[in-house]
């Protein structure tokens, strides 16, 4: 082929399929994120009873401040500096996500896998093996425009802090009132972390981290180091980096529909305290 158009390839397989599937996927999940952010609502449930525990929103997580007169807010003791401050602006929606999900979404927007699907997706850079077209752009990388990737591997402390909180919410879920309990909410919290934990820990970054500035693992004695089994857990993960990025993605969104659901009273959660 001579021309250079978009759609000159010498791929005889459907190309585009895979960028624009996965382009429209994260799509989706950032006008949801978005809107449940904006929400400042329903993000909290439990099974009416006073008392420690209950089902918590994973976008709402941790709760800064509360906002007492929210629909489906949380109690104001789950607040870790109180009720919503005065010197809020009105024009922005007093919602507890605006304050906390630009870290998990910083190191999830950075992160080497995401980097190649929406340059794909998005910005064609490149759109596919052997497809011509803009491709042929001088490509800078991360050294222009998008030089604040670079900061990936500092957002990677944030999303590990985060999988401690989510972790103990999970915990917290089996309880209310105080009373123990098993829950489809319960399960649903206990997942979301795991699932974060496989894609978190499985990144370039902390693989990096991990067996990073070694030339041996094995040096002095021979024989394999604590550090060099860690490392090999991390490549297993990080092997299957994209399979943990989009079931988290998926299961994290779902884990907020699913509270929305149940505080709004749309759904009923099956649970060992009401039944």
């Amino acid at each position: 082929m001579n021309s250079n158009s978009l759609f000159d390839t010498y791929r005889l397989d459907r190309w585009w399929f895979e960028p624009l599937w996965t382009g429209f996927g994260f799509f989706c999940f950032v006008i949801y994120t978005t809107w449940a952010m904006l929400q400042g609502d329903y993000y909290w449930w439990s099974a009416g009873v006073e008392g420690f525990g209950g089902y918590l929103s994973p976008f709402y997580s941790p709760l800064i401040f509360i906002n007492p007169i929210a629909n489906g807010a949380a109690p104001m003791d789950h607040s870790w500096f109180g009720s919503w401050p005065e010197w809020w602006p009105n024009l922005i929606p007093a919602s507890p996500a605006i304050l906390i999900l630009a870290g998990p979404l910083s190191f999830r927007m950075t992160c080497y896998y995401y980097r190649k699907f929406y340059y794909r997706a998005y910005f064609m850079s490149p759109p596919g093996c052997s497809v011509k077209g803009i491709i042929n752009k001088k490509y800078k990388g991360e050294t222009a425009l998008l030089i604040f990737q670079n900061l990936h591997r500092f957002t990677l402390y944030i999303a590990i802090g985060i999988i401690f909180i989510l972790s103990y919410d999970a915990i917290l879920s089996f309880f209310q009132g105080g009373k123990f309990g098993v829950g489809v909410g319960s399960i649903i919290l206990t997942i979301n972390p795991i699932l974060l934990i496989g894609y978190t820990f499985g990144c370039h970054a902390f693989r990096h981290l991990s067996g990073g500035h070694k030339d041996c693992f094995t040096c002095p004695n021979g024989k394999p180091t604590f550090r060099y089994r860690v490392w090999k857990g991390v490549s297993w993960l990080n092997g299957r980096h994209m399979m943990w990025a989009w079931i988290s993605m998926i299961w994290v969104a779902f884990t907020d529909i699913y509270v929305r659901m149940v505080a709004s009273g749309y759904w009923i959660d099956m649970n060992t305290w009401n039944n």
